[in-house]
């Protein structure tokens, strides 16, 4: 491969799928090399907390592309192989059995690493994370009837894994340091819904709960040990305490690092032909006015093409905001916009939050910030039109169901 033309990506998930069918989508024709640390395909996600967890869904539907797509495409796949270094100067990859791949145009797609526990007992057997598709199998297989299964921090991994659990019959408790789950991402108002879900359906909850150690035998976990002294039997335990983005490989390389690997909103970062996407960009977004980086889905899928271009020498631009998404027991919820804790005056509801069917509007004065549906449907472009817009509207309005969302827009 000639570093004249070859375009590489270092990365194995949507992203790094999603960037590879974007750049031969819009024109390009030279050598292109994927390399993924995993000896899978690129893969989606979301699935290994959701549809996959919970047996709805085939090991197939969690591929980006069939097996044939990237021979079709001409797309090199160098599966389970690490990318040691970046050369960026010498415009080289260099990988763990001392190769040196170069390159014309470089994406870095790397992801991130769910957090590790480093307290006593973290390291025994059944101490689970997820991020792989061989941790949902190994959770899987833990979320059996009757199991007895703890799970430290209220985040989305959390309370997906809690839910999963539950619905496969198991005994579940749930250890989150705040107040409410979810309470830094939602707010109290939004926070309290969730907490009421996972409690009716029989989930132990326990707020303002710290972790002292973990507790086996014969290597294998028995239970946790709370800073109060209490002790909770435990089959399995299940960390979900956020995730790290994985900036190494740009650290060493001299690449601008602050939360994620800085980009402008083109996506390019800080050392010319290198780009980023998915989960380790924190990129510049020009509608919010500042960098952010998003860990969800929306991104790895939508930033790919902005790089791609980019990296074509194209005029692109990533300015989607935010969204996410969550299926928990009877509850699928949808949410864009963005807001900070403390960034905004109130929560305006539209519908019943008792009855977990309602729209809910985080409010700036009069303008729309940020929205989320839950169980109501085929509203999120309208909501997100909404926000764009940065129209005053009514709390009276919002808040009345009998007024169509898309009749808001000016």
């Amino acid at each position: 491969m000639s570093p004249v033309n070859t375009f590489v990506i270092v990365g194995g998930g949507l992203a790094a799928g999603k960037a590879a069918e974007a750049l031969r989508e819009h024109g390009h024709r030279d050598p292109l090399l994927l390399i993924g640390d995993e000896q899978e395909r690129p893969y989606i996600r979301p699935p290994l907390s959701k549809g996959y967890l919970l047996g709805k869904e085939e090991r197939d539907s969690i591929y980006v592309h069939s097996e044939d797509w990237y021979a079709e495409h001409g797309v090199d796949l160098l599966l389970g192989t690490r990318v040691r270094a970046v050369d960026a100067q010498a415009r080289e990859v260099e990988l763990d059995d001392g190769r040196r791949v170069p390159y014309a145009k470089l994406l870095l797609a790397t992801g991130s690493s769910p957090r590790r526990l480093s307290i006593p007992g973290a390291d025994l057997d059944n101490v689970l994370y997820l991020r792989r598709v061989g941790d949902s199998e190994r959770l899987k297989a833990a979320f059996t009837e009757g199991a007895r299964i703890v799970v430290i921090g209220g985040g989305w991994i959390g309370l997906e894994t809690a839910a999963a659990a539950r619905m496969a019959g198991a005994e579940v408790t749930v250890l989150e340091h705040s107040e409410l789950p979810l309470m830094k991402v939602l707010g109290r108002e939004a926070a309290e819904v969730f907490a009421g879900l996972h409690e009716d359906h029989g989930v132990d909850l326990r707020p303002r709960a710290q972790v002292e150690r973990i507790t086996g035998s014969g290597g294998r976990v028995d239970g946790v040990v709370l800073a109060d002294g209490s002790h909770l039997a435990a089959d399995a335990v299940v960390v979900g305490v956020g995730i790290t983005p994985n900036v190494q490989l740009a650290q060493e390389a001299g690449l601008e690092v602050r939360n994620g690997i800085i980009t402008d909103e083109h996506l390019q970062t800080s050392v010319a032909d290198i780009y980023a996407a998915g989960d380790v960009a924190n990129a510049y977004h020009p509608r919010l006015g500042r960098h952010l980086r998003v860990e969800h889905w929306a991104n790895a899928l939508h930033q790919p093409r902005t790089a791609a271009l980019s990296m074509l020498g194209k005029d692109a631009v990533y300015d989607r905001l935010p969204y996410f998404y969550t299926d928990q027991y009877d509850l699928g919820m949808e949410y864009t916009g963005y807001t900070e804790p403390g960034g905004y005056d109130r929560v305006v509801f539209r519908g019943d939050a008792a009855e977990r069917r309602f729209i809910a509007f985080w409010m700036s004065g009069n303008r729309v910030l940020a929205g989320m549906s839950v169980n109501v449907w085929d509203v999120i472009d309208s909501i997100r039109s909404l926000i764009l817009s940065g129209a005053d509207i009514d709390d009276a309005l919002l808040s009345d169901p009998d007024v169509p969302v898309d009749s808001l827009l000016p």
